[in-house]
């Protein structure tokens, strides 16, 4: 038979404490009941016991913050349960996983969105996709639904979401209803939404709010007719603005105007004739390279080399979207920046034989398998040279009739 342990006092317990001396020590009135000490600076219940046949540990917490008489009371409780055959570990273990679930339960749509962000901003092959999405979630989303529990938002909210921004800003609507949708799909899978996702189109919304193609057309970028280059291209080269100079690069290389706002020089190989534009600025997420006609090389010899940006602002940075945009409004014309990409293509229809293969590279499309295997091989670059040439000469058409004409002229 075991010895029975004294029953020590507040004071008798608090001498072992004070000693500092490391080591396990019985209290008394209830077997495996102890302290455990540890130097100075720590003291905690440990209550010994067998459990299904197995020797166990149980800790009841901490000393002083848990008395001598509360130990002496979790731990006859605890026992008793034994006694009746219930595992106290166990019971403990379900409480605190209960517990984690109940807490997981209270998660914001907030919260969420915050790890969406997280993990999409590592998928995100540009700055600016993920500063879209941030934006679209907090202007639209976290105003409406932000702060609510997870668990708590269903198929009405997100329609009460929508529906200021459905009619007026479809495009913005959609993508907003696509980001909060991947956002309930994490949530249904961590079981923190146990319904069907409330965002999905086919889960409801369809049978709530109009289809988008119904109440929306699709905005094309405003072109110029491509018999109409050779006479504005004629008027641009007229103007010495910043912006007109970023206009014509963008028109010879069929670029976008992200892509020239922020051309650097050291992206121009002037041997090779070629300007190689990084993928993080391109929409794609690859690197790009565009051969550069001659006209093109000319136009970046004139250029000052006063920073690091081709065609800097006059603050020294990179020039804004907006003054490109102005730039053909400013001599007559109302057609966009991004437009004289269609006029490029509309040319290469219209006037040339390319195959359809070079002019999509030349435009940095890369998505029918025929061009993809094309950009993995070589790029097309020689071919694409042979595109760019041929287009310029198309753009300055109308110039070199009328120098040939005034030469004519002078001769006779």
């Amino acid at each position: 038979m075991p010895k029975k342990a004294n029953e020590l006092s507040d004071k008798e317990l608090r001498a072992i404490v004070n000693t500092g001396k490391n080591g396990w020590f019985a209290v008394g009135r209830v077997a495996g009941l102890g302290i455990q000490v540890r130097g100075s600076t720590a003291s905690s219940w440990i209550l010994r016991v067998v459990v299904n046949g197995k020797r166990r540990n149980i800790g009841l917490g901490g000393y002083p913050e848990l008395s001598l008489s509360n130990a002496r009371t979790t731990a006859g409780t605890i026992k008793e349960k034994i006694r009746i055959g219930i595992d106290p570990i166990s019971e403990r273990k379900a409480i605190k996983s209960k517990t984690k679930e109940e807490q997981a339960k209270l998660i914001t749509f907030k919260e969420l969105a915050n790890e969406y962000i997280e993990k999409r901003s590592k998928d995100f092959k540009t700055i600016q996709q993920l500063r879209k999405l941030k934006q679209i979630l907090r202007d639209y989303a976290l105003p409406s639904i932000g702060e609510r529990i997870i668990s708590d938002i269903n198929l009405n909210d997100i329609k009460s979401m929508l529906l200021p921004l459905w009619e007026t800003k479809t495009e913005t609507a959609q993508r907003l209803r696509i980001y909060v949708s991947h956002i309930f799909d994490a949530a249904i899978a961590q079981s923190l939404y146990t319904e069907l996702n409330p965002a999905r189109w086919d889960g409801g919304l369809k049978t709530l709010l109009p289809p988008p193609a119904k109440i929306t057309k699709t905005q094309h970028h405003k072109a110029l007719v491509v018999e109409d280059m050779a006479k504005f291209w004629g008027e641009l080269t007229k103007r010495e603005w910043m912006s007109a100079k970023a206009l014509q690069f963008l028109i010879l290389t069929a670029a976008r105007s992200g892509e020239v706002r922020k051309a650097t020089w050291n992206e121009i190989n002037f041997n090779d004739r070629l300007w190689t534009i990084p993928a993080e600025r391109m929409k794609a997420g690859k690197e790009h390279k565009v051969p550069l006609s001659s006209l093109a090389i000319t136009l970046l010899k004139q250029m000052p080399q006063e920073c690091e940006y081709i065609f800097p602002s006059t603050k020294m940075s990179p020039l804004t979207d907006v003054s490109i945009s102005k730039a053909p409004k400013r001599i007559g014309y109302d057609v966009t920046a991004h437009g004289f990409r269609s006029t490029f293509k509309d040319w290469s229809r219209k006037y040339t034989n390319y195959a359809d293969d070079v002019t999509e590279l030349a435009l940095a499309h890369v998505h029918s398998d025929s061009t993809r295997a094309a950009y993995a091989r070589d790029e097309l670059i020689e071919k694409r040279r042979l595109l760019m040439n041929d287009w310029s000469n198309f753009c300055v058409k109308e110039i070199i009739q009328a120098s040939n004409i005034t030469s004519l002229r002078a001769s006779v």
